[in-house]
């Protein structure tokens, strides 16, 4: 019962918060430069972080911080759960997301994602996409925003990844940017299907070797992370304590 309660009671704070913070994203947003609005974002992150830890007792730890390139930089990281796009914000330099186009369109939500400045693709055209995704992420990376990819395109079970897309690392490759590979367990404590089920424990994060990218091919860079990420996973508990 204390379980639910406190997924409840985060449930009720994320919606409230997300009501109140988006609009005034938005009406901010041509006043702020690119890094201010990743920062102004940044406080929200930073409260959903809060009251997550308060209500169902979720809290992280981060290995390999001193991975960090000084450049803006390209993350390629497996993707589980909400948490990681929610809390990847405090943890990394401003960034931009990867994201379906219509998402912006859904009230609340999709006006703070688009205040954002997000990659925002459409799928449905797969020829299109790729070069606006090549397009978009060099811009983002001029200004100075790192590029949050999540490779398999959905979240995915526990113990079960997808395949790699090769979107991220076609950015690095043509901007010639690093790539940072990065390994989190986020899924066994808030998994796709658990908005009252969110289960209490600590997220480990882990950061790999920077993957330099100039003079190489995207499909290679792939795969080069796509290996050091399931690698690492391996190492990650897979269920709670």
């Amino acid at each position: 019962m204390r379980q639910f309660i406190g997924n409840f009671a985060f449930v009720i704070g994320q919606v409230v918060s997300t009501i109140l913070f988006s609009p005034l994203a938005l009406v901010l947003s041509p006043f702020l430069s690119s890094l201010q609005k990743a920062a102004f974002i940044g406080v929200w992150a930073g409260f959903i972080r809060w009251w997550l830890k308060v209500c169902c007792r979720i809290d992280y730890k981060v290995s390999g911080l001193e991975n960090l390139p000084d450049e803006p930089a390209v993350v390629i990281a497996n993707h589980q759960s909400a948490w990681e796009t929610i809390i990847f914000q405090k943890i990394f330099p401003g960034q931009s997301y990867l994201l379906k186009r219509e998402l912006l369109w859904i009230p609340f939500f999709g006006w703070g994602l688009a205040a954002n400045e997000p990659i925002a693709i459409d799928r449905a055209k797969k020829t299109q996409a790729l070069q606006q995704l090549i397009t978009q992420g060099k811009e983002r990376l001029k200004r100075g925003r790192w590029i949050v990819i999540f490779p398999e395109g959905t979240r995915r079970p526990v113990g079960q990844p997808g395949t790699f897309q090769a979107g991220g690392a076609f950015i690095a490759s043509k901007a010639g940017a690093p790539i940072v590979p990065v390994a989190h367990n986020a899924g066994v404590f808030w998994s796709k299907k658990s908005a009252f089920n969110k289960k209490p424990g600590t997220v480990e994060v882990v950061i790999g070797p920077v993957i330099e990218s100039k003079g190489r091919k995207a499909r290679e860079l792939n795969l080069q992370a796509e290996e050091w990420i399931l690698h690492a996973m391996q190492k990650l508990a897979i269920s709670p304590e």
